[in-house]
């Protein structure tokens, strides 16, 4: 996908909806620098951009959920491992790259999302902070689940895999499809659902792929990585329902 480097002035910026994307702080290499860093993959950053939004990363750090109100949108994207404490399990040998002071941000961000009403977008580890966070559980290692390593077939490479949208739901009237193919990266996925949410996509494996919120304007989660695709359907679909 190639960035989309806007070329708009104060007036078109300020005219776009704020939509606020958790990033990760990892270790990192840029130009001549190797050093601790706030990263997030730029599709995000495009696909919001495209959508009509203005992109604005939070960090873990601070207190982000007290920005939450100066916020049009909220996504929360992909990353390592929730700390499985969390939904009151030990960790399995292949549960990962767990970051508590993300997991403190990104809990935080998702009830004060909740309360206040915040349009929400959650992708992967973004579906499964929702789930947790309303009480739910998750699969530590998928593969011990389902029989195979399909929804992350390798380090650095995505699966393909079709997923069926529930018909009635918001998720299939955003897509009209029976089938969506999607870009697959995780190991771990729902097990026990949290209170008030609706499966809104699974794959053939039974895998529970999307999440929404009943009586939330709009609170809807995926387990695969929509940032990855060309279209911007997902993400069109959050700007629209804030400025239609």
């Amino acid at each position: 996908m190639t960035p989309l480097v806007p070329a708009s002035g104060k007036k078109e910026i300020m005219s776009r909806p704020v939509i606020g994307i958790t990033c990760y702080v990892e270790p990192a290499k840029f130009t001549v620098w190797e050093m601790t860093t706030a990263l997030l993959p730029y599709n995000y950053v495009d696909h919001v951009v495209r959508a009509g939004g203005q992109p604005v990363l939070l960090p873990p750090a601070g207190d982000p959920a007290a920005l939450a109100g100066r916020l049009d949108g909220l996504i929360l994207a992909g990353g390592g491992d929730i700390d499985p404490a969390r939904y009151g399990e030990t960790t399995h040998e292949l549960t990962g790259n767990i970051r508590g002071f993300r997991d403190d941000a990104e809990f935080g961000l998702v009830r004060t999302a909740l309360d206040r009403r915040i349009p929400f977008l959650g992708i992967c580890r973004g579906l499964q902070v929702l789930n947790v966070a309303l009480g739910g559980s998750l699969h530590q290692h998928l593969p011990d689940v389902v029989g195979h390593p399909d929804h992350s077939p390798a380090p650095g490479r995505f699966g393909r895999m079709p997923v069926r949208p529930v018909p009635g739901t918001r998720l299939a009237k955003i897509f009209d499809a029976e089938s969506v193919e999607a870009a697959h990266y995780h190991h771990q996925a729902i097990d026990r659902l949290g209170a008030g949410l609706t499966v809104s996509a699974h794959t053939e494996d039974g895998t529970i792929e999307a999440v929404e919120l009943a009586g939330h304007p709009f609170a809807l989660a995926v387990q695969w990585h929509p940032e990855n695709e060309d279209e911007s359907t997902l993400f069109e679909a959050l700007v629209r329902h804030i400025r239609p």
